[in-house]
């Protein structure tokens, strides 16, 4: 089906994507090659509104459509894959969480923060030996008069080296399974919380991705997010639109090494005129655009569907499974045009080509996606 902008959504599109050319863009490599967060960015997105796009205007936030958000997610991969998730993880899977499953005493005390910018939010979910098993998690959370105690390990967190809270799931009681699982909100100054330091990656690697260990961490019951046991249901509603924002992630890093192939073919001149007018770069670049046009039709389609309220899961896991590989192979395409100037770092295609990758594995494997599609194909 056919997407046509509104036009507030074309003028935030505008917006972030001049933000992203101005602030965001200049800093990329440097974030790359330093291995740092963006930290001196997330006023000047809390400004623009980005942060608080999921949020709604009573407590702070812009309170947009999440196609809206999904626009402004592609516009800032689309020159750096590292800030467009830190994005992403904040405002879609923790503010959103707060926001369907929040009481309105969190709504109050976390929300207006996050949308300002003042905390970070990060979602600790995975374990060493609970990845795409999510309900393998052994974390535990066991109840001590009037608090819940913590006991456990968290790895690849995103944010998680200056996020001011986490979204922790951690087992409630003794049973095997999802129903044994809750979510709490865990300040970062809690006693026995400590964060491991960042993982040095092959792309992202200005995301600042850490573990963290509790040891006899607590919380009063009411950190407790949304009902007991509910937790495993939190962060799967969760990871449903997490899907749609890492496939915009992924489709962002594509349309970026497409537009530096475009602009470097036009005007690379080998065999005396510019390769673009040879037959084998154009038919890369016919791939390419077909390619991104696809991912942009699913991206869009699981966006709007969460937007009216009707099933998306099996759609964004669509998007998530098409746009990840796809973003490989556009990345590689661009490469290739560039020859071995693509190769080095003079060039940002190099640093797409390792971001890209990740959007196959975190929020859910290309396996996990199609077992997502094939169960609603199946039912």
């Amino acid at each position: 089906m056919p997407f046509h902008l509104t036009d507030e959504q074309e003028i935030m599109r505008a917006a972030v994507r001049q933000f992203a050319e101005a602030e965001v863009k200049p800093l990329a490599a440097v974030l790359d090659r330093e291995h740092r967060p963006p930290l001196e960015t997330i006023p000047k997105l809390a400004d623009l509104g980005v942060l608080g796009m999921t949020i709604p205007p009573d407590y702070g936030g812009s309170g947009t459509d999440y196609l809206s958000f999904i626009l402004a997610l592609e516009e800032l991969a689309r020159v750096c894959a590292t800030t467009a998730v830190m994005v992403e993880v904040h405002a879609s899977l923790v503010a959103t969480s707060i926001l369907h499953f929040g009481d309105q005493a969190q709504k109050t005390r976390y929300l207006p923060e996050l949308a300002a910018g003042r905390l970070i939010g990060a979602f600790a979910l995975t374990e060493p030996g609970a990845g795409s098993d999510a309900a393998a998690l052994t974390t535990r959370a066991e109840v001590d008069g009037d608090d819940f105690v913590l006991n456990g390990q968290k790895i690849f967190i995103t944010n998680g080296g200056f996020a001011g809270v986490f979204l922790v799931l951690a087992k409630t009681s003794p049973e095997a399974g999802s129903k044994s699982i809750s979510a709490f909100l865990v300040d970062r100054d809690r006693p026995g919380l400590s964060v491991g330091e960042p993982e040095r990656k092959m792309g992202i690697r200005g995301s600042s991705t850490v573990s963290l260990l509790f040891d006899d961490l607590r919380v009063p019951r009411s950190a407790l997010l949304g009902q007991l046991g509910q937790g495993f249901s939190i962060a799967m509603r969760s990871l449903d639109g997490g899907r749609t924002g890492i496939a915009a992630q992924a489709l962002g890093i594509a349309q970026g090494a497409y537009e530096e192939a475009v602009a470097y073919a036009k005007q690379r001149v080998q065999f005396g005129q510019p390769i673009a007018r040879l037959q084998a770069i154009q038919w890369l670049i016919a791939d390419m655009a077909t390619d991104l046009e696809a991912g942009r039709l699913l991206v869009y389609q699981a966006a709007d569907l969460e937007d009216r309220g009707l099933p998306f899961s099996d759609v964004a896991a669509k998007a998530k499974l098409f746009c990840g590989p796809m973003a490989s192979r556009v990345t590689h395409s661009a490469l290739q045009i560039l020859g071995g100037n693509g190769y080095t770092e003079a060039y940002p295609v190099e640093r797409m080509c390792r971001d890209a990758r990740i959007t196959e594995i975190y929020e859910g494997t290309n396996e996990i996606q199609r077992l997502v599609i094939a169960r609603a194909a199946l039912r």
